[in-house]
Parts: structure tokens; C-alpha cells; sequence
């Protein structure tokens, strides 16, 4: 995926099979100063074959989809390109899809219908390393890691300044918050997260926070 500059419009593959859906989506890109459309597909193989020559910013995936499934197709698009970036659109709001989706990599989750704005807010926050969820799924995948993981722990070596950021990060703050909380800079807490990627063998802040709950790390 290609380095992110605030200065460049942040480019978004949308999957989505309905042809409404998909045109009005299309359409609200089209409108942002800072968003644009580089492809609007049907079905998640049609961007899979195209992810060689295209390489989306943010793709936003609908689940029930013709053929492959969104989560199907995030596990994949995870596996061969780590760095991408997945909203999750959906109209399932069931425990079950909303955990097979963050185990698979997606970087938020939003259900359908969703306000233009808040899908443009949605871009923003995933673009700059953030984690898109409705307060409600956010809480649900709170309740799920906590009640239906069993209990596991592992030593991956983190300082007791990254565990803070990172039990910052399952709470759902933003980076501006943890750096007021930690009286720290943002760019310092942007190295932290570097540093808890790297360690914890993730690409994205859902798979950290999923992580984390999983294992017990906090």
C-alpha cells in the first residue's frame, strides 16, 4: 500500500453488491476534498484480481456479498497485503460477524445505513491509524474478547509505557488522546505503536486491541 501524505487525496476500492449502494458511496467520494474513488466492485474477487495494479488507501467491504464473503476477503487481502486498510460496512450487527471480521484483520467496523459524513469521518480516522466503530459495536467487541476467548498469555517483551498505550488503544482513544493522557507527543505515541506492531506480529490497530484481549496483555 502505498506511503500516506496528507497532502495526496486518500484513494477508496469500494466492495459493495448493491448497485445503489455502491453508486452512492462512489458518489460521496466523488464530493470529498480529500477522497476519491479508484474502483467500485460487485464482488471482493474482482478487487482481489485487482490489487496487483490497484492499490487502495482504504477499501470499504460489505459481508454479504456474491461469492466471496467481505471477511473471507479480508482474510485474504490481510495475508497478501498487510498494510491494507478494511472498513467493514454492514448490516450484521450479530456477535459472530463482528468477531470473525476483527480476527480476520478488518480495521473497523460500521453498520449500514451510515450518514455520509460519518462514512467520510470513517475514512479519515482508519487512514490515519485509527479504529472506525460505532460505540455500540465497539462495546460488543469489548464483551466478546473479555467473555468468549479463553484466558491466554504470552511475554512480548512490552515496556510498561507501551501496555499503557495499548490499554489506551482497547478503550478506543485516538492518538491526540493518549498523548493529553500520557502528557506525551503525538509523534512519540506514534512511535509506541510502531514499537507494539512490531512486537506483537500486527499490521493494524483492531488486530492490536484484538490482540490484546485475546491474550490477556492488559
Amino acid at each position: 500500500m502505498p506511503a500516506k501524505a496528507s497532502d495526496i487525496p486518500i484513494g477508496v476500492a469500494v466492495v459493495e453488491d448493491s448497485r445503489d449502494l455502491r453508486s452512492a458511496m462512489t458518489f460521496i467520494l466523488g464530493s470529498a476534498p480529500n477522497c476519491h474513488c479508484i474502483g467500485a466492485f460487485e464482488r471482493a474477487e474482482d478487487l482481489i484480481e485487482r490489487l496487483g495494479s490497484l492499490t487502495p488507501d482504504v477499501i470499504l467491504m460489505d459481508i454479504g456479498l456474491p461469492g466471496m464473503t467481505g471477511i473471507e476477503a479480508t482474510r485474504r487481502i490481510k495475508e497478501n497485503h498487510p498494510d491494507a486498510e478494511i472498513i467493514i460496512l454492514s448490516v450484521f450487527e450479530d456477535d459472530n460477524n463482528i468477531f470473525e471480521a476483527i480476527c480476520a484483520g478488518a480495521s473497523g467496523y460500521v453498520t449500514k445505513p451510515v450518514m455520509p459524513q460519518r462514512l467520510l469521518d470513517a475514512i479519515d480516522e482508519t487512514y490515519a491509524v485509527g479504529t472506525p466503530m460505532s460505540p455500540h459495536i465497539a462495546r460488543k467487541v469489548l464483551t466478546l474478547f473479555k467473555n468468549h476467548v479463553p484466558p491466554k498469555r504470552s511475554d512480548y517483551q512490552l515496556t510498561e509505557r507501551e501496555l499503557e498505550v495499548l490499554e489506551s488503544l482497547v478503550k478506543g482513544h485516538d492518538f491526540k488522546e493518549i498523548a493529553e493522557d500520557l502528557i506525551v507527543s503525538v509523534f512519540t505515541v506514534r512511535a509506541h505503536i510502531r514499537n507494539i506492531y512490531e512486537k506483537l506480529h500486527v499490521h493494524s490497530k483492531s488486530q492490536a486491541v484484538a490482540k490484546a484481549l485475546r491474550e490477556r496483555l492488559i
